[in-house]
């Protein structure tokens, strides 16, 4: 190799380091002066950390911060939320959705206090193992609380790096993800590595956001490649989209004086262990076959009202149903089908759905 090769090495690298040493700046010094006001931030206890993640996972800040508070107040350590009884969990997650993600959470807690004695692992690795953990939020955890300089990589972290550095690849390709994984282990600050991550959240959160970003204000606009070309709106490129599936769902009411039907949701479905109305599911919005609970019962049937609720998959269609039956029948339908009459005073203990809670409360407690 020529030695103006080895030059041009030596230059291109020394420009590397100029441009992450300049990013690595520009935004702790936004951090610094800008960081919002979180209350995990004010701890270094990897229990309110990890609830924190846990519950900011496909959740906006605002929305989480009651639920963390709410489980702060119920749940002072992680002994007080293992040997919590599930429904409660549920109870206590109900608005937040994504219910896999309460589930994880008390599993994971029960396995931290068996298997660990009440003690989080305390690197990257060893918290990966850990249910519901992913490289995110273990990372976001170890740097945090551990200060290991590991980069944590999510959506807005993707899209900081893709708009500043004009990264072009399709972020949902695995080799995309490693692309900046490997970058932020690069780019990571060593001696801050937990502000840095939190840096990054904070200026994809709040600035750096996917539409109408605040690009005028941004502490990296001098620098940043895509506003100099004028591609800050094409960036981070995703091709890959979610496939989306329609379902059709009738929740049929029973009612007996004060009491109505719920019914306990199990197999790997939405809403596991949580209580909706007895359901039949048909392939159209039409209730003209598949009437699972008692076809000599389908004359008393009447339609109340409809409803749509969208999740991240699956769009549910929903229609709600009123079955006039004798207390009689009741008990004949209870010994073919898996439900349970519950007192109105006593649905606060039970953790519904979305649709459900508001059918509820539109209807009950109004």
């Amino acid at each position: 190799m020529k030695a103006g090769a080895n030059i041009t090495i030596v230059s291109q690298q020394k420009n590397i380091l100029i441009v992450f040493m300049n990013f690595n700046y520009l935004i702790l010094s936004y951090f610094d002066e800008n960081k919002r006001d979180l209350p995990w931030r004010y701890t270094k206890d990897p229990f309110c950390i990890w609830l924190s993640e846990i519950i900011l996972q496909q959740t906006r800040v605002d929305q989480g911060m009651k639920f963390y508070n709410n489980f702060i107040q119920e749940f002072e350590t992680i002994f007080d939320l293992a040997n919590a009884d599930e429904q409660k969990v549920l109870k206590l997650w109900q608005g937040l959705g994504y219910y896999s993600r309460a589930r994880n959470l008390h599993f994971t807690a029960k396995m931290i206090t068996d298997e660990y004695n009440g003690q989080f692992p305390d690197n990257f690795k060893d918290l990966k193992k850990l249910k519901g953990v992913g490289d995110y939020t273990a990372a976001a955890i170890a740097s945090i609380v551990y200060n290991e300089a590991v980069p944590a990589v999510d959506g807005n972290m993707f899209r900081v790096f893709a708009r500043y550095f004009n990264i072009t690849d399709d972020i949902s390709s695995p080799k995309t993800k490693k692309i900046f994984w490997d970058l932020g282990l690069e780019i990571i600050d060593k001696k801050r590595p937990g502000d840095f991550n939190q840096a990054v959240m904070d200026l994809g959160a709040t600035i750096c956001t996917p539409k109408q970003p605040k690009c005028e204000i941004c502490p990296l606009n001098e620098s940043c490649e895509a506003l100099r070309l004028n591609r800050v709106n094409e960036l981070p490129v995703k091709l890959k989209k979610t496939k989306i599936s329609n379902r059709f769902l009738h929740f049929i009411l029973i009612e007996n004086e004060d009491k109505i039907a719920l019914s306990k949701r199990i197999g790997n479905d939405v809403w596991k262990n949580l209580f909706t109305f007895p359901k039949i599911e048909t392939e159209t919005d039409l209730l003209d076959k598949g009437w699972i609970l008692d076809q000599n019962l389908e004359n008393n049937l009447t339609f109340i009202e409809e409803g749509k609720h969208i999740l991240s998959h699956q769009n549910l269609f929903i229609k709600y149903w009123k079955l006039n039956v004798s207390l009689r029948d009741i008990t004949n339908l209870q010994a073919e089908n898996d439900f349970e009459m519950i007192a109105l005073n006593d649905l606060e203990h039970y953790p519904l759905p979305k649709p459900i809670e508001k059918f509820i409360n539109k209807h009950y407690l109004d």
